[in-house]
């Protein structure tokens, strides 16, 4: 397999050196799975300076209000339909509600797929750094068993929703709406923009890419043990890193054994953003419907920007937009009221409508 790339120079006369004539590198890489272009510049300026800001600080003023924490989680959370409990109730640790471990499941009230829940690692665990998550693989595992089993349940109870996804918003400058670390599951019967192009690879070129890969060696970066993890050759945001599970399409179809793997290697990826000084991350787990053949689950993961400013700011482009190229239009501003907002004001004397 060809990992195709191509390189572009241009000149300019910098301001920073008297504007002596200075050159620009830019390298355009296509993926080898869907096609999509990356664009790799190289830029001497720290565009993702390490994080400044006090989370702690936040943490502590962000608290008193949040939903997710052991005062508000009761009343504050919805709980699963009754048809959806009744598949997941056996050994869910509570009501209408999924808990593994410390982590606990419920649903998400902004419908972002017709089933969507949100996982938090843990009612008390308001504030995790990426160094302190990527330390505790048994936290991260807890939470994507519950994720598992609620997608299993909404499988059983819900069989054209097949295409699943487990995902992360970690921190405001990722898109979350919320502090409190937690995932976000995703079952529907229409894939997302990303899952669609990822089920339309063939099998054969999900096998010679990752043998491209270990061939070359310099992005391969090794096994867990069944699951692979690279670094992306082209990238969909900074510091990429991808993973693809064998044999296994689905979140629902990972056994213990595979989930374990699987949370290690997210642990480990992690940690590695914590030495680099990130504290902000987008999480993708990209599931096809149960049982499809040659499809293999993969994960992406990239870095988001630290948060430098004077006050916290929420990004508006989330794992959706960043990892599933999906638009999520949460203003109350539909194509149909900004229609009517905007009134007559673009039908001017010279055109018709």
């Amino acid at each position: 397999m060809e990992l195709r790339s191509e390189v572009f120079k241009g000149e300019l006369r910098h301001p920073g050196g008297g504007f002596a004539p200075a050159s620009l590198r830019l390298e355009v890489r296509w993926d080898p799975l869907t096609g999509h272009t990356a664009r790799l510049i190289e830029s001497p300026d720290p565009l993702f300076p390490p994080n400044t800001y006090d989370l702690a600080a936040l943490a502590a003023a962000t608290q008193p209000d949040c939903p997710f924490c052991p005062h508000a989680v009761e009343v504050a959370t919805p709980k699963l339909a009754a048809a959806l409990w009744s598949e997941a109730a056996q050994d869910s640790g509570g009501d209408g509600r999924i808990g593994r471990g410390q982590a606990l499941l419920f649903p998400n009230l902004r419908a972002y797929a017709k089933h969507s829940s949100v996982a938090v690692y843990g009612t008390t665990l308001h504030y995790l750094s990426v160094a302190e998550l990527g330390q505790d693989a048994r936290l991260i595992g807890d939470n994507l068993a519950a994720q598992r089993d609620w997608l299993r349940a909404v499988w059983a109870a819900d069989p054209a929703a097949g295409w699943a996804s487990v995902n992360a918003n970690h921190l405001f400058s990722s898109g979350s709406s919320v502090f409190h670390p937690h995932t976000q599951g995703a079952a529907t019967p229409v894939p997302t923009t990303m899952q669609a192009l990822l089920a339309q690879v063939p099998p054969q070129r999900y096998a010679d890419y990752l043998a491209t890969e270990r061939r070359l060696g310099r992005r391969h970066l090794g096994s867990t043990g069944t699951i692979e993890w690279l670094s992306s050759f082209a990238p969909l945001g900074p510091a990429e890193l991808r993973a693809f599970v064998p044999g296994v399409a689905s979140p629902v179809e990972l056994d213990d054994d595979r989930l374990a793997e699987l949370a290690t290697g997210i642990a480990t990826a992690l940690g590695l953003y914590g030495e680099l000084g990130f504290e902000s991350f987008n999480l993708a787990l990209y599931g096809a419907p149960p049982g499809t053949v040659g499809y293999p689950l993969n994960l992406r993961m990239l870095v988001r920007s630290n948060l430098t400013q004077a006050e916290p700011y929420r990004s508006d482009a989330t794992y959706l937009e960043r990892l599933h190229w999906e638009a999520a239009v949460d203003l109350p501003f539909t194509p149909e009221v900004l229609a009517e907002r905007a009134g007559d004001r673009f039908r001017g004397s010279g055109g018709k409508s």
